[in-house]
């Protein structure tokens, strides 16, 4: 009886997830990869993953579907959010849903490894030293309407009172740091 963990990598980024699933496989686990929500929901279903590691972001959907198909097919599954696109709506959405951590890409194996096995809470975070600027504050208040209206972009744009147009230039930058 083979006794290796079953760890689902789910990513549209095709050489980023060969490159962990190589990984992972040298490390001991059986590995299984999906590129698209479509992928991803078949694995789930017939791979059953003991571990999954989810991008929050796949081509045409939202990795934070996915966090609850895991958890509805087994509430054990242990998940990490990885993403290139980290907001505070999102990371506190991804571990309402039930991941364990949440992660900024790019993360290797190793670091994904350390996710897993720190379930905990860490009460030596400090807080900022000083609040978010202006620009990270409008991203954090973009990304939290966009999850609101389900990665709907229009309906995004009528609730921010902005033009489509506008909306996805700023959703095609990447995120402010501070």
């Amino acid at each position: 009886m083979d006794d290796k963990q079953r760890m689902l990598i789910i990513d549209d980024d095709v050489d980023y997830c060969f490159a962990l699933s190589g990984a992972f496989e040298r490390r001991g686990y059986e590995v299984a990869s999906a590129h698209t929500e479509e992928q991803a929901t078949k694995k789930i279903n017939e791979f059953e993953p003991e571990l999954a590691v989810v991008d929050l972001r796949l081509e045409q959907s939202s990795g934070l579907v996915l966090i609850k198909r895991l958890k509805d097919k087994d509430e054990n599954t242990k998940i990490v959010m990885l993403t290139g696109y980290a907001s505070i709506a999102t990371a506190v959405e991804a571990v309402k849903l039930g991941a364990i951590q949440y992660i900024i890409k790019p993360a290797n194996a190793d670091e994904i490894l350390a996710a897993f096995s720190n379930e905990n809470a860490d009460t030596n975070v400090m807080p900022a030293d000083k609040p978010l600027s202006v620009k990270r504050l409008e991203w954090e208040h973009v990304q939290k309407v966009m999850l609101e209206c389900n990665g709907n972009i229009s309906e995004a744009a009528r609730q921010l009172n902005m033009h489509r147009r506008t909306l996805q230039r700023k959703l095609a930058k990447h995120p402010v740091k501070q």
